[in-house]
C-alpha cells in the first residue's frame, strides 16, 4: 500500500471509529495519576490543540515532535507535539494549526488535514489535548521558537513501529515508583501523553497495513 492509497485509508480511519482510550493506555505510565478521561472533565478542564504532522523525507514518513524548553509552565523539557492552549471561540483544529505555526513555523496552507485522534486528558496539568493529524507533501520549512522549542525531532514512522525501540523503566514520579513506557529515539525518551497519542495512531496504521496484506508504505 503506497502513497495516496495509504493516505486515503488513514483519512477514512481517522474519521471513523478509532481505538480510543484502550490504545492510549497501552503506553500510559503505571500507576497513572488519576482515572478520569476527557469525557469526565471536558469542558471544565483546559483544552489544547496539538498537531500530529506526517511528511515524507528520503522516502520515509516522518512525524514531527518538539522538545519543550525548561522555561515553560507545563511539561518542561518533555517531548511533545506542536500545539498549545485553545483561545476563546477558537476551533481546536485551528488551535493546533496556529500554535504549530507559532512554535515551529509550519505554514498551515501547505497541509492536508486527515482527521483527528481521540482526545486525551492529562491529569497533572488539567489539560485535554485534541490531536489533529495532517500531512505535508514535503518536509516543511521549520523555524523553531527559541522561547518554546529546545529541539525539533523528526522521527521516522518505521522507528516508532519497531518494537525494539519501545522500552520501559521505573522512574520516581510524584514520590512514587512508576513504570514508564517510552519510545527511545536518539537518546530522547518519548513518553507520557505524547506516547499515548502515538500509541493510538500506530494501532490505526498497523490495522491499515494489515488490511493491505502487510505491504509496506513509503512511510517505512
Amino acid at each position: 500500500m503506497r502513497g495516496e492509497t495509504f493516505l486515503r485509508a488513514l483519512e477514512s480511519s481517522l474519521r471513523g471509529a478509532r481505538p480510543g482510550l484502550k490504545a492510549q493506555l497501552r503506553l500510559a505510565p503505571e500507576p497513572r495519576p488519576g482515572t478520569r478521561v476527557y469525557q469526565d472533565v471536558h469542558p471544565s478542564s483546559l483544552s489544547a490543540g496539538v498537531l500530529v504532522l506526517l511528511y515524507p523525507e528520503r522516502g520515509h514518513l516522518q512525524i514531527l515532535l518538539t522538545q519543550r524548553t525548561a522555561e515553560l509552565l507545563h511539561h518542561r523539557a518533555q517531548i511533545s507535539f506542536p500545539g498549545g492552549q485553545q483561545e476563546a471561540g477558537e476551533d481546536l483544529q485551528l488551535t493546533a494549526l496556529r500554535e504549530s505555526q507559532e512554535e515551529v513555523g509550519i505554514d498551515p496552507q501547505g497541509l492536508r488535514i486527515l482527521g483527528s485522534l481521540t482526545p486525551l486528558f492529562i491529569p497533572p496539568s488539567n489539560y485535554c489535548i485534541f490531536p489533529t493529524v495532517a500531512y505535508a507533501s514535503e518536509r516543511p520549512a521549520l523555524q523553531p521558537s527559541e522561547k518554546e522549542v529546545a529541539a525539533v525531532l523528526e522521527v521516522p514512522l518505521g522507528h516508532l513501529r519497531d518494537p525494539r525501540n519501545l522500552k520501559r523503566e521505573i522512574w520516581q514520579l510524584r514520590g512514587l515508583d512508576v513504570c514508564v513506557p517510552f519510545f527511545d529515539y536518539q537518546g530522547h525518551k518519548i513518553w507520557g501523553a505524547t506516547a499515548m497519542v502515538l500509541s493510538e495512531l500506530l494501532e490505526i496504521i498497523g490495522d491499515i497495513l494489515q488490511a493491505g496484506k502487510g505491504a509496506g508504505t513509503r512511510g517505512e
